[in-house]
């Protein structure tokens, strides 16, 4: 019996010196990028905008190529943390890319675009988006550089360097990272750093385009985070439009643009954490959401990822698309209905015009 004992007692110890030691690390390793952080600009021309042109704008979430349309993810009580393996990976961006290019945007960006993460297979996609248009300046932004996450116990998700990648067809002048609040709890290991990229393009006459790529946290419970992100980003672009600027803000809000969207998409009322409406009342003068007619065509722009999609019974939304400055005109704005082939969002297409 003591024996027995001596043996349980061995093996509670390691698991304690193993888990104490597993944490020591998460929070050792832990760190968040510096804010206001210049960036490296790849240009592949000296061109600039032009007025009274119509140009178009895609913004895509594309999930770090593992959501094909049978994927699930645990984070939203699916089933997987990592894609299946390398080669849907490689599927999920050509057909991405694909898609885009069919679109042929002036302007694209793009999020969930990992570097380098075991749920992603170690395919480096910010190369993959740059070799497929070579044609285009780009910047990429890192979200976040996270530790090795040992959950779910049956298949970690593991490390992950991702972040937000923005193309052009002109010169890109500038970009700089800037940081945005997160919670600063244990759930900070979970929903992950937050950033937003913020990219000058030359217009004619020594103007600006100023182009704003994020991803607004998805997970979080705590509203006020929700809130903060939101504040910085809006005092943000109030600044640069002071400077007489244009600015474009695309990407995944993880908010309700449309306000309505059960009512619209004839889904269940109950609001998930990424569902919220987008407080548009809060948004700074001079700025708005254009819609156009996303609501009447009822395609969304993501899906819910507890399950394989399915199209009768998926919970849908619409929590990608643009702000726009009052000095740009919206054209058009749509959701290319890609049917989430290969990532849980649909891309949204925007036609416009700098005034």
């Amino acid at each position: 019996m003591k024996k027995l004992l001596k043996i349980i007692l061995g093996i509670v110890l390691l698991v304690v010196v193993v888990a104490g030691g597993y944490m020591a690390y998460l929070f050792l390793s832990y760190h968040r990028l510096d804010d206001h952080l210049p960036l490296e600009v790849k240009n592949v021309g000296q061109e600039s905008l032009t007025k009274e042109k119509s140009y178009t704008a895609t913004t895509f979430n594309i999930g770090f190529g593992a959501y094909s349309q049978n994927f699930s993810f645990f984070m939203d009580d699916g089933d997987y943390s990592r894609a299946y393996n390398r080669q849907e990976v490689i599927k999920n961006m050509t057909g991405i890319t694909e898609t885009v290019a069919e679109l042929s945007p002036t302007i694209s960006f793009y999020q969930e675009v990992d570097v380098e993460g075991d749920r992603s297979r170690h395919v480096n996609q910010v190369a993959f988006l740059a070799e497929q248009f070579p044609e285009y300046s780009t910047v990429f932004a890192e979200n976040y550089d996270s530790a090795y996450l040992f959950y779910p116990f049956t298949q970690p998700i593991g490390k992950a360097k991702s972040g937000l990648m923005t193309l052009a067809q002109a010169e890109m002048i500038s970009s700089t990272r800037y940081s945005l609040p997160i919670e600063t709890n244990f759930n900070k290991f979970f929903d992950l750093d937050r950033a937003f990229s913020a990219t000058q393009v030359a217009v004619e006459n020594d103007g600006i385009l100023t182009l704003v790529n994020t991803h607004l946290s998805a997970f979080t419970k705590d509203p006020t985070i929700h809130d903060a992100q939101l504040r910085k980003l809006f005092d943000y672009i109030a600044s640069e439009y002071a400077l007489g600027h244009y600015v474009m803000v695309a990407g995944d809000y993880n908010h309700d643009l449309l306000g309505n969207a059960p009512s619209v998409f004839g889904t269940r009322e109950e609001r998930e954490t990424w569902t919220h409406p987008f407080p548009k009342e809060k948004l700074p003068e001079h700025f708005s959401v254009p819609t156009g007619e996303i609501a009447e065509a009822k395609i969304p722009s993501v899906r819910a990822s507890n399950i394989a999609y399915d199209p009768e019974v998926s919970y849908v939304s619409y929590v990608d698309g643009f702000i726009l400055s009052d000095n740009i005109e919206a054209e058009a704005v749509e959701v290319v209905d890609a049917q989430f082939m290969n990532s849980d969002h649909n891309p949204v297409q925007l036609t416009f015009k700098l005034k």
